[in-house]
């Protein structure tokens, strides 16, 4: 059993909503990236307590946790690492935004597990959310995919929900 596989299932052990987000979602959007970690994002901030995770680490898995300040986009990460395996990241959001974006994830097969994977849309606005440079080519990437203008449409729909920045962004795109 995979660490992400563990890891999934503790989570829903502990009825927590989370959902693929980063390089491993853009590949399932279609988007191939090289990354080696799996990142998943949850808003149920008691997955920044250490006991949490103490079953998890139980099984030979090392754990990391960084809580994010007042300003801070995040309310903090997790890292679990485990001996050649995949790193796997459980980022913290913060914003009644993401909310909706872990729910309206999709199921998907990662490695050996079912797994909720952020929509196309939603994995965009993370992204503008981001606002690296990275990131904004990751959208660039996501709406050349876009052949029926579905995605740009989704993110439009949503755009007033996210921070000022990423709808800045999202404009700038836009306009090219």
């Amino acid at each position: 059993m995979s660490l992400l596989s563990k890891v999934a299932a503790h989570l829903a052990v502990r009825r927590v909503s989370f959902a693929a987000v980063g390089g491993v979602a853009l590949a399932v959007r279609g988007v191939a990236r090289s990354t080696f970690d799996v990142d998943l994002l949850t808003m149920d901030a008691a997955t920044l307590a250490e006991a949490f995770w103490a079953v998890v680490e139980r099984d030979n898995a090392a754990l990391e946790v960084r809580r994010g300040d007042a300003d801070d986009p995040l309310r903090g990460l997790v890292r679990l690492t485990s001996r050649d395996e995949r790193p796997v990241d459980v980022v913290v959001g913060r914003g009644a935004w993401q909310e909706g974006v872990v729910k309206r994830a999709e199921s998907f097969a990662l490695l050996d597990v079912l797994v909720p994977v952020v929509r196309a849309s939603d994995l965009v606005l993370l992204k503008l959310h981001a606002g690296g440079t990275q990131d904004l080519w990751d959208v660039k990437q996501l709406l050349d995919t876009d052949q029926d203008g579905e995605i740009a449409r989704e993110v439009q729909s949503r755009i007033a929900e996210v921070p000022r920045g990423a709808a800045i962004a999202w404009k700038r795109i836009r306009e090219g």
